[in-house]
């Protein structure tokens, strides 16, 4: 496997670990952050095998995954999680939403991101 890949991988699965210790903490703001976080790494490195160049700089994960040719091959429910997770990258750096935010990131809610993060990680890890 090319390197580049490897190192995206191997981040997001630190990224994925790093939701999980923030649910167990109860910093539930920070889960929802993390798991955008492990599946903007996953996606650069489906771009980088899909595209054989970097991927741009960007935390838009549905502009990667447009731009890296691989939007299509989702699942309706994979596009919506894509769209639910999306702002949880802004709304976590500037909290100016936060109270908002906090009171919809449950740990229910936080439980199920994380589901559906490793789901997709590991749909994306498939194909690599």
């Amino acid at each position: 496997m090319d390197s580049k890949i490897k190192y995206w991988i191997d981040i997001s699965d630190y990224d994925l670990e790093t939701a999980e210790a923030m649910l167990k903490s109860r910093r539930f703001l920070y889960v929802g952050f993390m798991c955008h976080q492990t599946l903007e790494k996953i996606f650069n490195a489906y771009f980088t095998k899909n595209q054989s160049e970097t991927a741009p700089f960007t935390h838009s994960l549905s502009f990667l995954a447009k731009r890296g040719g691989f939007y299509e091959s989702f699942s309706e429910q994979q596009k919506e999680f894509i769209d639910q997770i999306e702002p949880l990258n802004i709304e976590a750096r500037y909290p100016s939403h936060k109270e908002r935010l906090m009171k919809s990131l449950t740990e229910i809610k936080c439980i199920e991101i994380i589901w559906k993060t490793k789901e997709l990680q590991q749909w994306i890890k498939v194909r690599l």
